[in-house]
């Protein structure tokens, strides 16, 4: 591999400096929570994945939300939050349906609500990735390829008992990924959002997937591969994460005592694409600009984690 040394030093420089971000509002200080311009100007996702919004919302109302689930409802609840990545859409279901659980689960009843939420002009699907969108199911509607997925899935696949008796967190992608409507990124966040659950337990760096943004980032830091693949590059940073925050005097503040892990890495070379579209406008890729300004939030989120992970801040 062979770095451009200045753009290869941004990748950990936007690693430290956005969990600074993430732990000074953590603390309370009043903003500017950062001296970078770009940082101030435009909104990036965490170092952590974890941290984000959505995750924390999942954990939090999805996974653990007081009530008891089995495993195949609490997969069931995963999989139906993630294809639409969108908290206001959970909502309006649980509102209406009460507590959600794979028993409940009828296509025409989802396809009913949804259509009145529509109709009302509200957004299903949250825009921070595009999810598949094609007619793998032969519907108009986005959403109603979504529920004949879902119900493809678990009514008639009963897809629990493979994700339960998968040996790997590769295996389970590759569960996923079989699917219509479930692409490479896809079916690699699924298996990272299921893992976060009692689901699966797998190391998480035992695997990775390389998306289309991580890739430009990766291009940006690194003029060539040298015959190494996208998720050899994921794998070598993470191994080296330690080594190069001290190199570079950056007293990176981890989560209790987990390493930023091979999702996080991947994240945050998507993140560093989008960062260098402004610093680095030299840099060509297939995308020029950051498209999301940063709108500061007043409500302040308490953390959860995955109980597993026995993370305490």
């Amino acid at each position: 591999m062979e770095k451009r040394e200045e753009v290869y030093d941004i990748f950990w420089y936007f690693a430290f400096e956005r969990q600074n971000i993430w732990y000074r509002k953590m603390m309370g200080q009043r903003p500017p929570y950062t001296s970078d311009d770009i940082l101030k100007e435009y909104k990036f996702c965490n170092a952590y994945r974890v941290l984000d919004r959505v995750s924390q919302y999942m954990l939090k109302n999805v996974i653990y939300n007081g009530e008891n689930y089995s495993k195949e409802d609490m997969l069931f609840r995963i999989v139906l939050f993630k294809i639409f990545n969108k908290e206001d859409t959970w909502e309006y279901l649980t509102k209406k349906l009460g507590d959600i659980t794979l028993s409940d689960f009828s296509f025409n009843k989802y396809d009913e609500l949804l259509l009145i939420r529509k109709s009302l002009g509200e957004k299903l699907y949250n825009d921070a990735y595009i999810s598949c969108a094609n007619k793998a199911f032969g519907y108009d509607l986005k959403h109603q390829n979504h529920l004949a997925l879902l119900d493809k899935m678990f009514i008639q696949d009963k897809i629990y008992n493979s994700i339960s008796n998968a040996a790997s967190m590769e295996e389970v992608f590759k569960i996923l990924k079989s699917y219509p409507l479930i692409g490479d990124f896809m079916a690699y966040q699924l298996a990272t959002d299921i893992n976060y659950s009692d689901v699966t337990d797998f190391d998480e760096s035992s695997f990775t997937i390389a998306g289309p943004g991580a890739k430009r980032g990766i291009d940006k830091c690194f003029k060539n591969h040298k015959g190494y693949s996208y998720e050899d590059i994921i794998v070598h940073m993470y191994l080296i994460q330690e080594e190069e925050f001290r190199r570079l005097g950056y007293d990176f503040k981890y989560i209790g005592k987990r390493r930023l892990q091979l999702i996080d890495i991947q994240n945050l070379f998507c993140e560093t694409d989008k960062y260098l579209r402004a610093k680095r406008p030299d840099l060509k890729s297939n995308r020029v600009k950051i498209k999301k300004k940063y709108i500061p939030k007043s409500d302040k989120i308490e953390y959860v984690f995955p109980k597993k992970w026995n993370v305490k801040l």
